[in-house]
């Protein structure tokens, strides 16, 4: 079976374990008690995003480095019970070998990591490092939808076994994948792509899963309903980290102080993995959507105007986004604002990644399924809720307040 039928009778069976070889804990549950660990599976977990997570990670645990640009070590959420950092265990998907020692010696090459926190956090990065697995489909893969899907809920589940975890969060961090045809209308007899293929894994595994990247994974139409019946939490998609984020502060301001805007065009210039993966118009248009969206949301209709990516090989890692807003003031008075954000993609990704990684796996211990809108202040395209930054960060405190109560 190649299409809707297999997918829905795998949806019928996730509490089950319907292609049981055991392991993974269902809705709610976990397999090592609680106060126990965490798994955060990275798909794309030899990256630079998933590098810069574990270094970071292991560095803010040992004291190394200050947590900052990590929402969850503020204040706010001093007494919600979230794993603490020393409790997360790395594992994930790569379709690629190199080793992450040898990715984040790059990346302190290249300025993204500090210098000597590869050394220092070696063992780390080791242990994460032997525990990632072959992603999937590899040119030449012959395997279909449901026998890959099968080999990486056997991974999770041999994770979350191996390492006695309590529950595993699957996140979506590898390259942007063009849209689905259709994206949720797509239709029922195409294969799934690779990101609905993990998403579909993390849910026969008992995992709750977060979408980091604008591509498909579980807003897929045949997962809708898997999704839903799973019992299980799932936060997405596609984090906001720069040129999206500064939108969801600047929108809401003109829409509050009466400004009429009449055009919001913006460039974005950036290399690494990303600019080399966005020269696809299709995955570009992908990447763009969320960003329109939050004008969209904010001002009632999208402006004219649009956004370009270029790909500057040169820039490595760092990203330039350039937003040049044409608005209209009493009077008929016109003016303009422009920005200019210069910034490290895996570095802003990185603390977010890591917020979202506890926050779903707090929700799957308390209980809570379906998907996680309070989690909308950190996408670009969420799965409801507010679209203005202030509102998602009151929806994100309340989200806490919930989760303090179900302790």
């Amino acid at each position: 079976m190649q299409g809707s039928e297999w997918v829905a009778g795998a949806g019928r069976g996730v509490e089950g374990d319907r292609d049981g070889d055991g392991g993974g804990p269902s809705s709610g549950e976990g397999v090592g008690g609680s106060g126990g660990r965490t798994g955060v599976w990275l798909v794309g977990a030899r990256g630079s995003v998933a590098t810069t997570v574990i270094a970071g990670c292991a560095a803010v645990a040992a004291g190394l480095h200050p947590p900052t640009g990590m929402v969850t070590e503020t204040a706010p959420f001093d007494d919600v019970p979230l794993p603490p950092l020393s409790a997360l265990v790395f594992g994930g998907h790569d379709t690629t070998s190199y080793p992450l020692p040898k990715r984040a010696e790059e990346l302190a090459a290249g300025g993204v990591l500090p210098y000597g926190l590869p050394r220092a956090v070696r063992a780390e990065l080791a242990a994460a490092d032997e525990a990632v697995r072959p992603g999937g489909p590899l040119p030449g893969d012959d395997r279909d939808d449901r026998e890959l899907v099968t080999a990486f809920t056997a991974d999770l589940r041999a994770f979350l076994r191996t390492h006695a975890l309590d529950r595993a969060v699957v996140v979506n961090v590898a390259s942007t994948e063009p849209a689905a045809a259709g994206d949720e209308r797509a239709p029922a007899d195409d294969r799934l792509p690779a990101s609905s293929l993990y998403a579909h894994a993390a849910l026969r595994a008992g995992c709750s899963y977060v979408n980091f990247t604008p591509s498909t994974g579980m807003h897929h139409p045949l997962l809708q309903q898997m999704a839903v019946c799973s019992g299980l939490p799932y936060a997405g998609r596609d984090g906001k980290t720069g040129q999206t984020l500064l939108r969801s502060v600047l929108a809401p301001m003109f829409a509050q102080r009466a400004l009429s805007v009449r055009a919001w065009s913006g460039t974005n210039l950036l290399g690494g993995g990303d600019g080399a993966t966005l020269t696809d118009p299709a995955a570009a248009a992908a990447k763009n959507a969320g960003k329109a969206r939050v004008l969209a949301d904010n001002l009632g209709a999208a402006p004219p105007g649009e956004v370009h990516i270029d790909n500057v090989p040169a820039l490595g890692d760092w990203k330039t986004a350039w937003d040049h807003v044409a608005f209209e003031g009493f009077l008929g008075n016109r003016m303009i604002l422009q920005t200019v954000w210069q910034g490290c993609d895996s570095a802003l990704a990185a603390p977010l990644v890591l917020d979202l990684a506890r926050l779903t796996a707090a929700a799957h211990a308390a209980g809570i399924s379906g998907p996680l809108t309070p989690l909308g202040f950190y996408f670009k395209d969420p799965d409801g809720g507010p679209a203005a930054l202030a509102d998602q960060y009151a929806e994100l405190l309340a989200f806490t307040h919930d989760l303090r109560t179900r302790r």
